[in-house]
């Protein structure tokens, strides 16, 4: 399976059609078909059901697309940090979870880019799960994630701040006027919960019973659609502070009571060799924290 067919195969799946994907590619039908055919016959699976018009991806072919999504990002990834030359280049891809102490991740960009100011930051957000599934196919160098976490597998930076748990509800609702949000305030209200299994189970040591007393109406995995839904009045997200601006929003952020506060860790694996540009990216980022 030679990555220049992969190419061809994902030209098809984003195009739907052999002759656009053909086009874009610039070469010609009967050749990206045979491509396609071989790679077919290669993996003893049909990827595609053809239509007249498009094609749809079958459940192999869904998952070869997911696959080779990754690998190429891995290819293209290793080549452009494999240098032949003195100058530090290539790209830094960081999975990051959604809070404020993202703001020294930044400050490490930052430095950065005084002293290698070819390497190029790719921050992807995603949840915390999305960032250990990539980080074991070696697609994330770095994850930026929240406590609970089991690093286990991972060397490990804590980064400096916390951020705290809470509601965010409508400027106008019943629980606008209260400064802490307590457990007895959200019986029989309508919540918006995170999907994270973790802070589910946080979420719930707080409130101080398994049976949730309060009526789920949605889940998130990143907090701004979320916010949206809170804004036309579907209910309120527990979320964490600091994520999102609420000042153009009819939106307003009410801690927990007692309060439920969270630290931030970057991770990396334990196993894999971070390339020179990650290194020192690394390297700037144990310098602001006194560590190097």
């Amino acid at each position: 399976m030679e990555l220049r067919v992969l190419r061809y195969f994902l030209a098809v799946v984003n195009e739907q059609n052999i002759s656009r994907a053909a086009a874009k590619l610039h070469i010609s039908q009967p050749t990206i078909s045979r491509q396609i055919h071989e790679l077919e016959q290669e993996l003893g699976v049909r990827l595609f059901e053809r239509g007249t018009r498009t094609i749809r991806l079958t459940a192999d072919g869904e998952y070869l697309a997911n696959q080779a999504r990754q690998i190429l990002t891995l290819a293209d990834k290793t080549k452009t940090n494999i240098g032949k030359n003195a100058q530090i280049s290539g790209s830094i891809f960081i999975g990051c979870s959604e809070a404020p102490m993202l703001s020294t991740i930044a400050d490490a960009i930052n430095q950065l880019k005084q002293v290698a100011p070819n390497v190029i930051v790719n921050l992807h957000s995603c949840d915390a799960s999305e960032v250990q599934r990539k980080m074991q196919n070696g697609v994330f160098d770095f994850g930026f994630v929240l406590d609970p976490f089991n690093k286990t597998n991972y060397n490990f930076l804590t980064l400096p701040g916390v951020t705290k748990w809470g509601l965010l509800t409508r400027n106008d609702s019943v629980l606008a006027t209260k400064a802490k949000i307590q457990v007895a305030d959200l019986i029989g209200k309508p919540v918006i919960l995170p999907q994270r299994h973790t802070s589910q189970t946080l979420l719930t040591n707080w409130l101080g019973q398994s049976d949730l007393k309060f009526q789920t109406v949605a889940k998130y995995n990143l907090l701004n659609n979320a916010a949206i839904l809170a804004q036309h009045g579907v209910g309120d997200v527990l979320c964490l502070d600091g994520i999102i601006n609420l000042a153009q929003t009819n939106l307003i952020f009410i801690p927990l009571e007692p309060e439920l506060s969270i630290h931030a860790s970057l991770i990396w694996s334990k196993t894999s060799v971070l390339s020179r540009a990650a290194q020192i990216f690394l390297k700037q980022l144990k310098k602001l924290l006194n560590q190097e």
